[in-house]
């Protein structure tokens, strides 16, 4: 898989709301699959997610890598170049 300097320098920060989407959570939102900002630890729900509030997130702070949050999933993608990559897990 290709890389990215985003992807790179991404770091794994504790996520902020583990019980899940944080806006969802909020608002009594339901969401599908769940991705963490690896710069900020936001908890944001996918796009297949009424809310997308990972996507949102991004276009609110510009944090440019997420990290699928679900169990058994291990990749992260870069929003500003469009990239996916494996992980070892620990992000």
């Amino acid at each position: 898989m290709a890389t990215c300097e985003h992807l790179e320098g991404a770091d794994a920060p504790a996520p902020v709301t583990p019980e899940g989407c944080a806006e969802c959570l909020a608002t009594g939102m339901r969401w599908v699959h769940l991705r963490k900002c690896l710069r900020c630890g936001h908890i944001g729900c996918c796009d297949s997610s009424p809310g997308r509030h990972a996507t949102a997130h991004f276009r609110e702070t510009g944090h440019p890598v997420i990290v699928s949050f679900e169990p058994g999933e291990n990749w992260r993608w870069c929003y500003l170049d469009n990239l996916m990559d494996a992980h070892d897990g620990l992000a």
